[in-house]
């Protein structure tokens, strides 16, 4: 091979000032690429969310009004929320920078004559590209000259073996990447074996490659569920805050007749209904729930990946590479007589025909292969025959014969030290082998139908075949065509790209999950199926082609996808047919893939899943989630945690939602009472912007619940918080909202003066709410049980807000700003009381529930 002559003397390329002139023409040749978010970008989007403005709004209120302390603690936390998102969104981009190893690979070309090694994005039409093995094609290109060359196009094809090529014949019309014999190479593939020339006829945009690219600008990424959902439900929050502040106000003027009073009553309600929390626990538990996901090798690009991994209903994953290692190996051999399968073997020794089979095809190889299949021959005869049966060290090749259209057949001639003779090594094509050997009919049909008992699983046939020859002396040469020689048949090797370990377990765990998975290649039917078969899909429906995706109309297509798991020759405008046929049926869809031919489909999916060892740039870029470990199983556990993230998310947001009801109750119970105000701005910026939201954070790290890969993903399209949970929760809302006020009552009933009422109130509605932690820990069971469920970050929490608590207390500056005075013995004997009280209430309504009522609250979270 390194023997290949130089390329047409007639050719000399373009000139320097030509490249230079055609560059400026056509531009780089580059694929579009999106613009990074930057920092400032990030900052703009978070800007724009309406939560967010809202807690500046009413920081910006504080402000003007002279409340400068409260002000800056609203704000404070406007930059906080910002800062975790910035943090770990630049984080993202920045392991995305790392991963860029395809962008703009080398390339070798004739140019003035002369042989120059270039950077790709200088590639120009019209440049004469030198291809050799082990390089990757830097652009479309026709073929003007091939010695055996074979290109790996799986990144655009799907396709999982290499696929031979032929020189470009004058008036050959271009054709799409996919099968055997074209002429035309493609930007992105590989060549894993021979060398060649090629004329560029298309580079950056205009490539297939570029096509694709385009094709991505044209898909808009829909807005995710969970930020339409809780914008509806902060505007519902919105309406409802004004609408009531507006009215207390109104009533504190007409009852106590001070204005500045009854606008601050107005804010005080008006805060106690907006969900400032709502933002700071969506950010939180995205980020946390990011990098947890990412402790199981899978980084989280965008984090609408993550709230749609607990609806997921279909999974729509490439075979090569991804239910595959996309590494030939040998599954079985057969020569006369005897068949060998690698599944079945025990360790024993080969017979001396599968010895000699396995020998002669690794003669047959190249010694520094890079060929899969040729790798495949050396890997076993590693295992299976000695160092000298392998390597021949001592032995020399003479010749070789390449493949060509006309004969799918490639030889080695070696010779060996102290011989006369020469030994021919030969495999190839089934077909090819049997024409060589010149067998008998009754031989023939044997061989046949033994090669399509292989392929019908889904295996590459090889045949190899050995020969002898006298060799060429001084006044003679090689014979031109590998059928002068007498060759004898040897055998027959099948060789398959493996399923990854983890496949079978991933599946049926999916399937348990009430997640269908549907596999979509651009391999051979046949091939399809059978890995369809060997990694537990379900096979029923059949395999559907490529040709007849394309003469379905789009309605059709719903139906056949919604029985069929299989898809084959998929080309990838129909793979993203597939997936919008998919979604338009209700269906929420993750896409896993590696390849270009994948980045359409990844970036329309709800989850795009890109490999990150083996993936493009371009298929990175379309997904919003990446698999740094390439490895199909890791899936399943990312799915479990966006279930239990999910789960834990409902769990946060209804805890809020039952905290807010006491807090609005007690801001406006007094009012109507005649009591002394027990809830001033201050009292409630500290609780739904310090206490609240940190001990929501508990949720973020609770256990998942026992059933969560037993159960059918969340239905979609079902509201953040179903009208069941928020039943419960506005239930355990005014549940508290009765008991503190009752304490709060019993106090000013004592005769305490309003500071230490109000601290014994205070306390006693955050100990009202540690006990609502406590009961929606979990969807079902006791109370009592929580304090024992694992969750390290409880207690922590648990013991930070005490420290707050008490540092309140403790300061006179801060105590005084609360209007606090210390509690006594008798106030903190009422907080216990009310804490006790609410646990022992709580857990009787929770038992008094139907168990139908709790596994739908169940189901609905």
């Amino acid at each position: 091979m390194s023997g290949w002559g130089a390329p047409l003397p007639e050719l000399t390329g373009l000139s320097e000032a030509q490249a230079a002139e055609r560059l400026h023409q056509h531009g780089p040749n580059e694929l579009p690429q999106a613009a990074r978010r930057t920092g400032w970008r990030i900052a703009a989007e978070l800007l724009r969310e309406p939560m967010l403005q809202l807690l500046a709004a009413a920081g910006g209120i504080y402000l003007v009004l002279g409340d400068v302390g409260e002000a800056c603690m609203l704000l404070a936390f406007v930059v906080l929320s910002m800062l975790i998102s910035l943090v770990q969104e630049s984080r993202t981009e920045r392991v995305l920078e790392a991963l860029r190893d395809l962008s703009s690979p080398r390339a070798l070309v004739l140019r003035g004559g002369e042989r120059k090694r270039i950077a790709g994005r200088e590639v120009v039409p019209g440049d004469l590209i030198v291809l050799e093995e082990g390089d990757r094609v830097p652009a479309d290109a026709r073929l003007l000259s091939a010695n055996d060359l074979l290109t790996d196009e799986s990144l655009l094809t799907g396709e999982s073996v290499p696929v031979s090529k032929v020189v470009w014949a004058q008036g050959q019309a271009a054709a799409r990447p996919g099968g055997d014999g074209q002429a035309w190479v493609y930007a992105g593939s590989m060549v894993v074996r021979g060398q060649g020339l090629a004329e560029v006829t298309a580079t950056g945009a205009r490539s297939e490659m570029g096509h694709i690219g385009v094709a991505l600008r044209q898909i808009e990424s829909s807005q995710p569920a969970l930020q339409q959902q809780t914008r509806a439900l902060v505007k519902t929050f919105a309406v409802a805050g004004v609408t009531l502040s507006l009215l207390m106000t109104l009533i504190y003027v007409w009852t106590r007749g001070d204005v500045l009073a009854a606008v601050l009553a107005g804010i005080s309600l008006a805060m106690s209904l907006l969900p400032q929390e709502f933002l700071l626990i969506l950010t939180v538990f995205m980020a946390m729930g990011a990098w947890r996901i990412s402790q199981q090798r899978v980084l989280v690009r965008r984090a609408s990946a993550i709230e749609a991994l607990g609806t997921a209903t279909v999974l729509c994953t490439d075979k090569t590479g991804t239910l595959t290692l996309n590494r030939m190996s040998i599954v079985a051999m057969q020569v006369p007589g005897q068949t060998w399968l690698a599944q079945d073997e025990d360790g024993g020794p080969l017979s001396p025909a599968l010895r000699t089979l396995l020998q002669h095809g690794i003669l047959a190889s190249e010694r520094d292969p890079f060929d899969p299949m040729e790798k495949a021959f050396w890997a076993l005869g590693a295992q299976c025959l000695s160092a000298e049966e392998v390597a021949h060290l001592e032995w020399k090749m003479v010749h070789e014969y390449g493949l060509s259209p006309e004969m799918l057949a490639m030889s080695h001639v070696w010779r060996a030290p102290g011989q006369d003779g020469h030994v021919i090594a030969t495999k190839g094509a089934p077909e090819a082998i049997v024409d060589l050997c010149h067998l008998d009919a009754v031989r023939l049909a044997e061989v046949r139908q033994a090669a399509d008992v292989f392929a019908r699983q889904g295996m590459r046939v090889l045949g190899v075949a050995r020969s002898t020859h006298r060799g060429p002396n001084a006044h003679s040469s090689w014979p031109a065509l590998q059928h002068d020689f007498d060759f004898e048949y040897l055998g027959l090797v099948a060789l398959a790209d493996p399923l990854r370990p983890t496949v079978r377990d991933a599946v049926q765990v999916c399937r348990e999950a009430g997640i269908h998975v549907a596999m979509i290649t651009g391999d051979h039917p046949v091939t399809a199926l059978a890995i369809a078969a060997q990694a537990g899909l379900d096979v029923q429906g059949g395999v559907v082609q490529g040709e007849d995706l394309a003469a379905l109309s789009d309605e059709a297509l719903r139906e056949r996808v919604a029985q069929a798991a299989v898809f084959a020759r998929v080309m990838p405008e129909q793979k993203l047919r597939i997936v919008k046929a998919l979604q338009a049926s209700g269906q929420v869809v993750a896409m896993t893939g590696d390849g270009v031919n994948d980045a359409p489909s990844l970036k329309a999916a709800d989850i795009g899943i890109a490999m990150g060892a083996r993936g493009t740039d371009v298929a990175r870029e379309a997904a919003a989630m990446v698999l740094l470990d390439d490895d199909f199983g890791t899936i399943t556990q990312a799915v479990r945690s966006g279930r239990r993230i999910d789960d834990n998310l409902r769990k946060a947001m209804a805890f809020v939602l039952a905290v807010h009801v006491p807090i609005a109750g007690l801001t406006l119970l007094p009012l109507l009472m005649g009591w002394p105000l027990l809830l001033t701005p201050v009292h409630i910026a500290f609780l739904e912007l310090i206490i609240d939201p940190v001990c929501s954070i508990v949720f973020e790290a609770e256990p998942e619940e026992r059933d969560i890969m037993r159960r059918p993903p969340r239905e979609p399209g079902r509201p953040l918080l179903t009208r069941a949970m928020m039943g419960w929760s506005l239930l355990q809302g005014l549940l508290v909202l009765m008991i503190v006020a009752a304490a709060y009552a019993w106090l000013l009933h004592q005769g305490l003066d309003e500071a230490s009422a109000r601290v014994g109130g205070f306390l006693s509605l955050v100990a009202a709410n540690v006990v609502l932690i406590m009961g929606n820990r979990a969807f079902g069971g006791q109370i009592l049980l929580a304090f024992f469920r694992p969750n390290p970050v409880l207690w922590r929490t648990l013991a930070a807000t005490v420290a707050l608590l008490a540092l309140v207390l403790a300061v006179p500056v801060l105590r005084g700003l609360f209007k606090f005075k210390l509690p006594d013995v008798d106030t903190a004997q009422i907080v216990g009381l009310v804490a006790l009280g609410t646990m022992l209430v709580l857990q009787a309504l929770k038992a008094i529930r139907s168990p139908s009522d709790t596994s739908k609250r169940e189901s609905c979270a």
